[in-house]
């Protein structure tokens, strides 16, 4: 199915009214709807405990569309919001409150002609997901007359245990097809590229081997800190809310074997391998950390102990760096160097690759350090999205001497503006694609790798807002 063939479908919201949906969510639906690619066939159902009207709801979507900072025509969102959207409180979220929600669900379908093609966002907190999925899946709204398909957002449990058990309970209720775990790292244009860019370019992959790679580095940076998260981010830490998800996927785009085509189950057959090889990780090769006061852009920022909420003794990490390897021929003793963290200098989503260096420079063949930096080729997904490789030139003048220059891309040079990601992600659900979500088994493995490291008590480093992490990060080991 094209992305540009839409079928007609209630797209409901379940937490219509978090953080999630205002910043997220409705902004993205708005988009595609002002594009003209849903092209007037999405309604979009707000469910929430909060009793509020469908107009009190209009007007209060119309005022996250113009704080979210999009450029809006009042002429298109005020008859969008007027025309596709409606409410419904959910009370206390008994199974009585699900009953009613199925009417209202089918009312809604009935007035507005639609043959009962129906999405449901789970937009929740991970405390209230399970309990929302056996009730959804008890009043029968897991089926109706046209399709009906689940998102749900990570985390995707809070360990190995968890994630079975939600695999469990999904099983129960919905067919594999119809459920949609949804990470937003994977539906930026420039992470979809990575399969692109590796597979279509041979001077590339020719040379994506143990043999000519000396390592690999993902690193997630934010300058934020936790944002009002206190009480998710102090139970989840970064080991479970970034590291297991966003950057493991990404090492599986980065390293995995090419799909027979680029089809949802080949793709995700070939990531479910790479999670599988990875070796279990050394504790050596791990450091944490948590930021203290600091600056941030000039800026005096609070400690993570001073957030509001957060004890004043906590130990959570909101930095890790840590370094694994994969068993198979390919990258056999390759590092691959993982860190992310909170309030650090800048935002950054980037990939590293790095090249051995010339085994003998013939410039200075009789100096123990070769003087020749070695070539890299950077992908940087965010912000300031392409490809950065940097070689070795010779310098103008008699002397022989070297330098290092760039070769750059730019996608925004290129392409102007890029699509968000759940723009993108939210289509895919649409049109069926499930080639950007993630297979109960890539959740399981992705688990199991760190089930170990989760078990064991941690030494967490302070470091300063606004620097790159501890000062320990720079002692790690990289042997294998």
């Amino acid at each position: 199915m094209s992305k540009l063939d839409i079928e007609p479908h209630l797209f409901i919201i379940l937490g219509a009214t978090g953080n999630l949906s205002q910043k997220k969510l409705f902004p993205a639906i708005y988009t595609l709807s002002a594009k003209g690619i849903l092209k007037g066939k999405s309604k979009i159902l707000g469910v929430a405990r909060k009793k509020i009207s469908d107009q009190d709801f209009r007007v209060q979507s119309r005022e996250i569309l113009k704080k979210v900072g999009l450029k809006v025509d009042p002429s298109i969102y005020v008859p969008w919001c007027e025309s596709c959207l409606f409410y419904h409180s959910l009370g206390h979220g008994m199974i009585e409150d699900y009953k009613e929600l199925a009417s209202r669900i089918e009312k809604i379908e009935q007035e507005n002609e639609l043959s009962g093609n129906r999405v449901f966002y789970m937009a929740l907190p991970p405390g209230v997901l399970h309990s929302t999925i056996e009730h959804i899946g008890k009043v029968g709204l897991n089926r109706s007359n046209g399709w009906t398909r689940l998102v749900i957002e990570k985390p995707f449990g809070t360990d190995l245990t968890s994630a079975k058990a939600l695999n469990s309970l999904l099983n129960s209720y919905f067919d594999k097809s119809q459920i949609y775990r949804i990470d937003h790292f994977l539906g930026k244009e420039t992470v979809q590229n990575l399969l692109v860019f590796r597979f279509t370019n041979s001077v590339f992959e020719h040379l994506w081997n143990r043999d000519h790679i000396e390592s690999v580095e993902i690193t997630v940076a934010e300058k934020k800190g936790i944002e009002g998260r206190a009480h998710y981010f102090e139970q989840i830490g970064t080991l479970r809310d970034m590291v297991q998800n966003h950057l493991i996927q990404l090492l599986t785009l980065i390293a995995m074997e090419a799909p027979v085509a680029f089809q949802a189950e080949d793709i995700r057959n070939e990531k479910a391998k790479i999670l599988r090889q990875i070796v279990p990780i050394k504790e050596k090769n791990v450091v944490y950390g948590q930021y203290t006061r600091g600056k941030i852009d000039g800026k005096q920022v609070r400690g993570y102990r001073e957030e509001s909420g957060i004890s004043s003794n906590s130990r959570t990490e909101t930095f890790v760096k840590l370094i694994l390897f994969i068993a198979n021929w390919r990258w056999q003793g390759v590092p691959f160097i993982l860190r992310t963290g909170k309030r650090l200098p800048k935002r950054l989503t980037q990939i590293v690759i790095n090249f051995h260096v010339a085994p003998v420079s013939i410039f200075n063949p009789f100096e123990e350090k070769n003087p020749v930096e070695q070539n890299a080729l950077t992908l940087t997904l965010q912000p300031d999205e392409g490809f950065d490789l940097k070689f070795q030139v010779k310098t103008i003048g008699q002397n022989i001497k070297t330098t290092t220059q760039r070769l750059l891309f730019k996608y925004s040079e290129a392409f102007g503006p890029i699509s968000d990601a759940y723009e993108n992600l939210l289509l895919d659900v649409i049109t069926n694609d499930q080639t950007l979500f993630l297979r109960y088994d890539e959740v399981e493995a992705a688990w199991k790798i760190f089930e170990t490291l989760l078990k064991k008590d941690i030494t967490v480093h302070d470091y300063l807002s606004g620097t790159h992490g501890p000062p320990q990060v720079k002692q790690e080991s990289r042997t294998h």
